[in-house]
């Protein structure tokens, strides 16, 4: 049994279980909380970050931009990086951004201080880190819905692992309840799109204690 060791609420490992999902990969997930450095999880993964893929084979790929290489080059049906040379370029280029510049201006402040302070008995939010959050979501939303006006989807005409790091991202912002969609209807018509999708399922049905998210996470047409 192939086995993935995810937090519900990390972006990287939602970007994961979407391409595993996509590619109709069946997988087992395992709630790992790093917070613990277990011993065992450590063995394969020594860096203690999540996500980590544990293939049938014993084969251990660490690191969510690993893994979806990986995955794309080890299950090379239903491609997500697109046709041509260029649109793998685009791929690449958006996929580097969500999951650098917005994860490290926007997901994670959100995350650690809203999710993981929590979970971790860490500390209370820091209302600084939050309203710097804020300030950049909105202006990465405004970016996102520039490229669903111009775009079928983000990385061009078809769906591409773009598409799956940004609604990764969104959809872990959106369980906490941080976008307001009516900001940018763009965004809002793309998002929606894409978590139609039956990939989309299993993170819909996530919760985590203590903590619900608002009444339009579930709903396709919010």
């Amino acid at each position: 049994m192939r086995f993935l060791y995810q937090l519900p609420l990390s972006p990287f490992c939602r970007k994961v279980r979407l391409v595993l999902a996509e590619k109709r990969l069946p997988v087992e997930l395992r709630t790992e909380k790093v917070w613990e450095r277990r011993e065992e999880y450590l063995a394969i993964n020594p860096a203690g970050t999540v996500p980590t893929l544990l293939e049938d084979s014993g084969l251990a790929i660490p690191e969510s931009g690993v893994i979806c290489e990986y995955l794309e080059e080890a299950y090379p049906d239903s491609p997500l990086l697109g046709a041509t040379l260029g649109e793998r370029v685009e791929v690449r280029r958006l996929v580097a951004w969500f999951d650098g510049p917005f994860a490290l201006a926007v997901t994670m402040n959100l995350t650690r201080e809203k999710y993981l302070k929590r979970v971790s008995a860490t500390g209370q939010p820091d209302a600084a880190a939050l309203r710097t959050a804020y300030a950049n979501l909105r202006d990465h939303l405004a970016y996102i819905g520039w490229l669903a006006e111009t775009r079928t989807f983000l990385a061009g005409q078809s769906l591409s692992l773009a598409d799956l790091a940004a609604a990764a991202h969104l959809s872990v912002l959106d369980f906490l309840g941080d976008i307001d969609w009516s900001q940018n209807p763009h965004a809002r018509e793309w998002y929606a799109k894409i978590k139609s999708r039956p990939s989309f399922r299993s993170l819909l049905s996530d919760r985590v204690p203590g903590m619900s998210p608002p009444e339009h996470y579930t709903n396709l047409d919010f």
